[in-house]
């Protein structure tokens, strides 16, 4: 077995303070309020002054160190071996809009790293298609010519949104997360055909009315990406699709906690409105994460410049440089989050808003994705299904 000894250690209620967790297989077999020695034959590691969270969780991340999820051939397995080193245990390889080729390939190497996973790498989960049926005036970072009504049948371009809904439909299984605008022509049909396929629908790069919101959640969302980014302000007579998310328990949100994409004290804000239980921290992460200020990388084959996030050659703001050590440090130490309440957002509500059983918690009986961070905050070891896949030198 293996003890994890003397840490302060994050429940989902409290911060165990010292405690101990132990190890057997792939699984948390017990946590206890003291430290406890090992015996002959166990693996102990001392961890005072460090602090033991939920491994992280990553809903939305397109890419890091260079690699973007649409870059084909090994860019999933890739980033999957990277993103340990920043806490991450498990993750949704994350497209941009883009033409059926591309989402084919990289739908078949989701499905591939799923299957055979490399020893070492963070879990990967089902894709989150940021997708092809969003509102072009929203699109953000989003390749206009990439844009599709979902059932329209025949628009400019050599390809229709019935191709990519073919390409979704070939790959069901590999496919967890679809962002929709909800107010695009033909878009509550398709809400309604993705949830009941199994799909989780996240409602974004919008500009929709609080009513079309609402039809929209009706409709079956039950999440929505990166919050305040790329939606209507909230004014309070049109409140709009924001405060429609705000409003509404069923709807799990995503906010970007790099203090750019959206600032401290609306964040603070948001979380009051809905709890740390119907917010998601996530990255945004881009290729051009845990590159040097001034690189150049990629987003779904164009050029982003990293400065304090990812940026294309015209300006627009094309996701984070985040990392989702650096997001858990922001909320803590920027935001005057709590241990409990920033594991809540970085770990605990996107498994649970994923579905994913006995992960995201700290507690007996549960797979043992782990994250060690020193006093500092940054990782000092990721655990992966009991295994020691991450150790700071």
């Amino acid at each position: 077995m293996i003890f994890l000894r003397d840490a302060d250690v994050v429940l989902p209620d409290r911060v165990l303070s010292p405690g101990t967790i132990i190890i057997d297989g792939d699984r948390i077999v017990d946590v206890l309020p003291e430290s406890t020695a090992a015996s002959a034959g166990d693996v102990s590691f001392d961890l005072r002054h460090h602090t033991i969270v939920p491994g992280f969780v990553d809903v939305h991340v397109h890419g890091l160190e260079g690699t973007d999820a649409l870059d084909g051939g090994t860019a999933i397995e890739t980033i999957a071996s990277s993103l340990p080193r920043f806490g991450v245990t498990a993750f949704c390889p994350t497209s941009v809009a883009c033409s059926p080729d591309d989402l084919r390939a990289m739908l078949s190497a989701v499905r591939a790293a799923r299957l055979r996973p490399l020893p070492g790498a963070a879990r990967v989960l089902p894709a989150h298609l940021e997708s092809n049926f969003i509102n072009p005036d929203y699109r953000g970072a989003q390749p206009l010519d990439c844009l599709r009504r979902p059932y329209a049948p025949q628009e400019d371009g050599d390809f229709t949104g019935a191709d990519i809904l073919r390409e979704i439909e070939a790959a069901r299984p590999d496919v967890g997360i679809v962002t929709v605008a909800p107010e695009v022509e033909g878009a509550i049909d398709l809400i309604r055909d993705l949830c009941g396929k199994g799909h989780k629908v996240s409602l974004g790069h919008s500009g929709a009315s609080y009513e079309q919101a609402l039809e929209g959640i009706g409709a079956g969302a039950t999440q929505a990406t990166h919050l305040f980014n790329r939606m209507t302000p909230i004014s309070h007579r049109a409140p709009g699709l924001a405060a429609a998310v705000l409003e509404h328990a069923a709807i799990t949100a995503e906010i970007v906690c790099d203090g750019v994409h959206v600032h401290p004290s609306m964040i603070r804000v948001a979380m009051s409105a809905k709890s740390t239980s119907g917010m998601m921290a996530i990255t945004d992460g881009t290729a051009g994460s845990g590159l040097t200020r001034g690189a150049k990388s990629v987003l779904g084959g164009r050029t982003i410049t990293v400065t304090d996030a990812a940026y294309l050659d015209d300006g627009t703001l094309a996701g984070s440089v985040l990392t989702m050590d650096r997001a858990f440090a922001m909320l803590v130490s920027g935001m005057g989050l709590g241990l409990v309440d920033a594991a809540t957002v970085c770990a605990t509500t996107p498994a649970r808003a994923l579905g994913l059983q006995g992960f995201g918690v700290i507690a007996a009986g549960v797979t043992a994705d782990i994250t060690v961070l020193t006093p500092e905050l940054t990782v000092a070891q990721t655990w992966i299904a009991g295994q020691l896949v991450h150790q700071r030198s």
